[in-house]
């Protein structure tokens, strides 16, 4: 999953995000990983009645009055900017639906900045048990997704986040050094790290030790 020489002149060939017809051609190029995305990252109460195709409609909406910003001001790679403002849409949704049971009030997500930490330790655990758990299991598969959810998010924000935009949005190593601001060499330790720490964690699990 890491960068490669490949994967680098695939990016140099990719459309510049200079205007409309630029912007149309890499939504599409990155729908399916912004989809993802969008999917991974929205409550769980608003999964059935919410569709992430909804969310990504309005963002690239979103996207195409923004552009002329992007163009003069934004230092930011085309998918890491078109992720950003998927992500704002989606706290959009998210306030829009739950309203006062959202506590951060602040409309605005910057570049930089994380989603819920409460939904992404929710969505890890969810996918993991999921991933992992075999039928013969399934009648625990809920206190187990209690059990990953709380040892989840109780592993350092940044390492959470890094398993999250590797793992699940499948996003290079430079590309989450962006999305988080920091160099990619600390990426790369970061991941390392927090994927160890979550194998110990998956291990102390019923039923995981064994896999």
């Amino acid at each position: 999953m890491g960068d490669t020489a490949g994967g680098a002149d695939c990016a140099a060939s990719q459309p510049r995000l200079n205007d409309p017809d630029s912007l149309a051609a890499l939504f599409s190029l990155y729908r399916e990983r912004l989809w993802r995305m969008v999917e991974f990252r929205m409550d769980r109460r608003l999964h059935g009645r919410v569709d992430p195709e909804d969310v990504l409609q309005e963002a690239y909406l979103a996207a195409l009055q923004r552009l002329p910003h992007y163009r003069d001001e934004s230092s930011a790679s085309p998918l890491v900017w078109l992720r950003m403002i998927v992500m704002q849409t989606l706290t959009d949704v998210h306030r829009h639906h739950l309203g006062a049971q959202m506590r951060d009030a602040d409309r605005e997500v910057s570049l930089h900045a994380w989603n819920n930490a409460q939904t992404t330790s929710a969505s890890l655990a969810a996918l993991l048990i999921g991933r992992f758990t075999s039928p013969s299991q399934a009648a625990a598969r809920a206190e187990l997704v209690d059990q990953a959810e709380r040892a989840i998010a109780a592993m350092d924000p940044l390492d959470r986040e890094v398993l999250a935009l590797r793992h699940f949005e499948e996003l290079t190593n430079s590309e989450v050094a962006e999305v988080l601001g920091i160099q990619q060499k600390a990426a790369s330790i970061r991941y390392i790290r927090a994927l160890k720490r979550l194998k110990a964690i998956m291990a102390q699990l019923p039923g995981f030790a064994e896999e």
